[in-house]
C-alpha cells in the first residue's frame, strides 16, 4: 500500500512539474509576442503601443503578427474599432507574413 501511494505521489509531482514548465513557456512566449508587437508598432508608426495594446486580447495580437508591415497599423486600428476576432483578423490580412522562426 505504501508503494502505491508513493508511486501515485511521484506521478502527480511529475505531472505538476511538466504542467508548470508548459505554463512558464507559454507565458514567456506571450511576453515575447507583446514585446515584438510593441517594437514593430513603434517602428511603423512612431507611436507608443501601450494604449493600443490594452485594447487587444492576446489572440488578436498573435493574429496581427502575420500582417504585412504596410497593412499592420490600419488593421490594428480596425481590430480595435470593429472588435475583430483573431480569425477575422487573419482573414483580413492581404499580405501574409509567415513566421518561420517559430519553435
Amino acid at each position: 500500500m505504501e508503494w502505491l501511494i508513493l508511486g501515485i505521489l511521484f506521478i502527480v509531482i511529475g505531472w505538476l512539474s511538466y504542467m508548470t514548465r508548459q505554463h512558464y513557456a507559454l507565458t514567456l512566449q506571450d511576453r515575447l509576442v507583446r514585446n515584438e508587437m510593441r517594437l514593430r508598432y513603434y517602428i511603423l508608426t512612431g507611436k507608443d503601443f501601450s494604449p493600443v495594446e490594452h485594447q487587444l486580447s492576446m489572440r488578436q495580437l498573435a493574429a496581427l503578427r502575420f500582417a504585412g508591415d504596410e497593412e499592420f497599423p490600419d488593421l490594428t486600428d480596425r481590430a480595435i474599432k470593429e472588435k475583430l476576432s483573431a480569425g477575422s483578423i487573419k482573414q483580413s490580412i492581404r499580405n501574409w507574413k509567415p513566421d518561420y522562426l517559430r519553435v
